[in-house]
Parts: C-alpha cells; sequence; structure tokens
C-alpha cells in the first residue's frame, strides 16, 4: 500500500504535468451526481425549516455551539430534514445555456457531489430508529436499516461520548467514481475537501438550531462500511459527526451483511486503484488503533506537525468587527446566496470584511480534542487589494488577529500558481491552507492526511459562508501547482505543502 506522503506526492500538480496531460473527458460516461437505490423503501419527511435566525457570521465561529445545560437535545424529523437539505440538498436551480442546472448546499470540486451523508438515528419524534441515507435529487430518506444501530458507531469510536449518546450521527462517504470520472487519482484528496464544505455548513447549521456537534475523525472504519452496505474500492466512510445530545445509546446489535443493488452511475467505471488504497492505508482496525491515535493526536506538540508561530516578520494587526457590528445575514440566507464567483473586479474590499472573514472562518473545529487541538495547518493570504494593506505575501496567526509580512507577490503570480488561471490573481485575496504532511504522518500515521485535508476542506467551507455572508463579496476555491506555492511561501513555509485555495473580493460588475 502507498503511504499517504506517497500519494501526496504521486498527485501534485506541475506545469509539466498540466501541460502533458493527453487526458480528455468522456461526457458520454460521465456519472450521474447522486446514488438511486434500486429497492430499498423511502421515508419523505417535510420541509426543511427555511428561516433559522442565527447570522451566518456566528453561526460558524461559536465555541461550545452551546452549553451544554442549554442545548437542544431532542432532534425531530423536521430538524434531521433541515440539516440534510442545508448541507448537501439542492437549493436553488438555475438556467444555464438553456439547461436547468441544479446547484447544491455546499461546493464541490467540478460539481460532482460524490459526497454522500447517512443518519443513524434512535427513535426522534416522527421517525423510527433506522440507518438512512440522504437522497439531494428527491430530499427524501432511503431506508438502509430499521432499527438503532447507534451503538455500532460508539462500538466503533471506542465509545467516544459526543457518539455514544448523540440521538442522531451522520456518517459523510464520498462514492470515488462520481469525481475521478474528472480528477481520477486526485479524488481522495477532493473527498476532505468536498466533505469539508459540507460538514462546515451541517455544523453551521447545527448550531443555528441549538445542537451540539462535533466532527469525529477517529472510528474503525470496516464495521462503518459494514453497516452501510458500502464496497469501500467503490465507496467509503470519512467522518462521523454526532447532532445533540441524550441518553447513553443502546448496545451494538448484531449487524447482518446487506448490500443494497444500486442504478449504475454511468455505462461504465474506471477504475483509479490508488484512491481506494490510499483511504484503506489510513484506517484504524481496533478499538486499540482508534485509542492511540486519539492519543497520539492529542499528545503531540503544534511544533510537532511543523506549523509556525510568529518570526520576525513586520506584524499587521487586523481588526474584525464585533458580533454586534458584523453583518447579520442569516445562516440559511447565507447558504442558500452561496455562489462560485468566477469573475472578480480589481477594486480593493474593506480592511475590516477582510479580517471578519478571516477571523469567524479560521477559528478551531470542535474535534474529538476540543476546539483548541490539533492544530496541523497554517494560513497563508496573497494579498493584492484589501484597504490599507499593502500588497504582499502574509501568514495569518488567527490567535493573535495579526498578519505577518513574509514576502512579495503580484497578480500574474498568484494566477501562475492556481493552474495559469489568471482570475485567481484578479482576486483582492488568495488564502492557502498549508500542512507538513512529512511531520504529520511521522508523528500520528496516515491518518493523519485525512485530517490535515479535512481542517482545510472545513476552512474552504468556512471562507465560502464567511464570504457570501457579506452582500458585496464572492469567492471560490480553486487548485494549484503544488511545488510552485511551496516555493512561493518560502523560506516560511519550505517545510509545507497546499491543502487548499480559496480566493475572495468583489464580483465584478
Amino acid at each position: 500500500m502507498v503511504d499517504a506522503r506517497r500519494y501526496h506526492e504521486r498527485t501534485k500538480h506541475t506545469p509539466e504535468s498540466v501541460r502533458t496531460d493527453s487526458f480528455s473527458l468522456d461526457f458520454e460516461n460521465k456519472p450521474r451526481p447522486y446514488k438511486q437505490y434500486k429497492h430499498l423503501p423511502t421515508v419523505t419527511l417535510e420541509e426543511p425549516q427555511r428561516s433559522i435566525n442565527d447570522p451566518a457570521l456566528a453561526a460558524i465561529s461559536t465555541f461550545p455551539r452551546r452549553d451544554l445545560d442549554s442545548a437542544e437535545t431532542s432532534i425531530d424529523r423536521h430538524a434531521l430534514q433541515t440539516l440534510c437539505h442545508y448541507a448537501t440538498g439542492v437549493t436553488k436551480t438555475l438556467e444555464k445555456q438553456g439547461h436547468q442546472m441544479r446547484f447544491r448546499a455546499a461546493a464541490c470540486t467540478g460539481k460532482l457531489y460524490h459526497i454522500d451523508l447517512y443518519a443513524v438515528t434512535g427513535d426522534i419524534s416522527g421517525l423510527d430508529a433506522g440507518v438512512y441515507h440522504f437522497d439531494p435529487e428527491t430530499e427524501s430518506f432511503d431506508v438502509l436499516r430499521r432499527g438503532d444501530y447507534r451503538g455500532v458507531l460508539a462500538t466503533a469510536t471506542a465509545d467516544y461520548s459526543a457518539v455514544a449518546t448523540a440521538p442522531v450521527t451522520f456518517v459523510a462517504t464520498s462514492q470515488w467514481w462520481r469525481n475521478a470520472w474528472k480528477y481520477r487519482n486526485r479524488t481522495y484528496r477532493h473527498a476532505f475537501w468536498d466533505s469539508g464544505t459540507i460538514l462546515a455548513n451541517l455544523l453551521a447549521v447545527a448550531a443555528g438550531l441549538g445542537y451540539e456537534s462535533t466532527v469525529v475523525t477517529g472510528f474503525m472504519d470496516d464495521p462503518v462500511t459494514h453497516l452501510l452496505g458500502l464496497d469501500p474500492t467503490d465507496e467509503a466512510p470519512l467522518e462521523l459527526i454526532p447532532v445533540g445530545t441524550g441518553s447513553p445509546v443502546p448496545e451494538a446489535p448484531a449487524v447482518e451483511q446487506i448490500s443494497p443493488d444500486e442504478t449504475p452511475l454511468s455505462d461504465h467505471v474506471v477504475e483509479y486503484p490508488l484512491v481506494a488504497d490510499a483511504w484503506r492505508q489510513s484506517t484504524l482496525e481496533n478499538e486499540m488503533a482508534v485509542r492511540s491515535w486519539r492519543d497520539q493526536v492529542g499528545d503531540a506538540a503544534d511544533d510537532a506537525f511543523g506549523v509556525h508561530d510568529q518570526g520576525d516578520g513586520r506584524q499587521v494587526p487586523v481588526d474584525p468587527v464585533d458580533d454586534e457590528t458584523a453583518s447579520g445575514r442569516p445562516i440559511t440566507n447565507t447558504i442558500e446566496r452561496r455562489g462560485s464567483l468566477r469573475e472578480y473586479s480589481p477594486d480593493a474590499i474593506s480592511d475590516r470584511k477582510f479580517a471578519t472573514v478571516l477571523d469567524r472562518a479560521l477559528g478551531g473545529i470542535l474535534t474529538e480534542w476540543g476546539e483548541e487541538r490539533p492544530r496541523l495547518v497554517d494560513y497563508y493570504c496573497l494579498v493584492h487589494a484589501v484597504d490599507g494593506i499593502p500588497s504582499g505575501v502574509y501568514q495569518y496567526h488567527p490567535a493573535e488577529n495579526v498578519l505577518e509580512h513574509l514576502g512579495e507577490t503580484s497578480r500574474r503570480a498568484a494566477g501562475h500558481l492556481a493552474l495559469d488561471q489568471s482570475v485567481v490573481g484578479d482576486a483582492a485575496v488568495n488564502l492557502y491552507t498549508m500542512a507538513d504532511i512529512d511531520a504529520i504522518v511521522e508523528q500520528v500515521g496516515n491518518r493523519g492526511y485525512r485530517l490535515a485535508q479535512l481542517v482545510g476542506g472545513i476552512a474552504l467551507g468556512r471562507l465560502y459562508l464567511a464570504t457570501y455572508a457579506h452582500r458585496a463579496l464572492g469567492g471560490r476555491g480553486f487548485t494549484f501547482y503544488d511545488g510552485l506555492v511551496t516555493e512561493h511561501l518560502s523560506p516560511r513555509a519550505s517545510n509545507q505543502t497546499p491543502m487548499t485555495l480559496f480566493a475572495f473580493g468583489k464580483p465584478a460588475c
């Protein structure tokens, strides 16, 4: 099996690899962007709650989500529908060149929508306990199993408390071919970018509804795969997201083998074994491995992961607005408004809005280790047009809310780094999430690569939400030449490689 470091090296873009690549898309064989089971019963719930009044900027940055004493505990079918709709559902339909195009709640590479959500529930108001697959096409739930199987997930996480008491735990998966049709072996990276944008929405909406929610990355993979009836060479679990708090879940029942029939995604599937292999080499096989993973990540010092504290570069404080002054656009409205900006104005954006986007989007993520741990990534900004901040390369230090000037840049250079997409240089700001993959894998193993990419993906999702919470801002995720980005951000980032890139600014008129 290829380890995460080898996988990452093999899937890097270079100007030479892109220029000499003869691959072309087979549009006749393009996979359908959603699963379709053939014979499973379905459950149709009710319309999602369209008006959650919590501002998006508050919903993406509140920790803890709610005090446990005041947290909502009773999830009903309405809440379940709302959570799924604003995570992976269809939020708008637009006509493009005479065709109706359906857009999902969260951004996805290539609009290929390869991430699915499953809900493992106890008895909740209006819905019996079961294992359900959310179908974004119909906004209904496919019934995979009837009965309370939450104990299977509790056991898989070595009885992690949030999973062991949650009325519902979501499982995010990737069906590889739906993304590999275009992106081939890079799909394993995209699995965490794209599940990250979905999780950003899910966590924010859960916060808006008043529920505790957590991202759980340490679990035995095979029992989860078995529970959902998946073949991991085709589709595999990525993360667990327990939502709500309640009584301890019942013990895990026996889990019979299921293999529900699906309508084929396309005429034929092209295999990319490296993707499933990269997933398999990072799996956890037993309870001891889960506990060891959790301890290793939690006990490691930040410097073990190759991140960088403030150095001797010029410090530029940034000043985000307070909650009273910040945009009050509700989280649901923001998700519905979110787009993927195609053309940017070269005009400068407000330094206060810039600071607010960074402050709200790049805070901690609530995981098994709490909000503060782990710190696996650093954030770097190529600033092109922000009022009062000179153009240049900066590292953003979230805890101190300061930019540290590292060097010079240009719009032309920024476009070159991003696969020669000049539109990236047109944006006011390019924000890179960077990680030291060698150090992470050395310290906590191959599963650490999953976590680093996921942190980048959740940051990407929150940057979308923080940007589109502002009326006059827009943004979009892009890909990049890995090695050239490292060179451009060196010497500070010489040990790091990019996870994600988000470009934001004012839309062109």
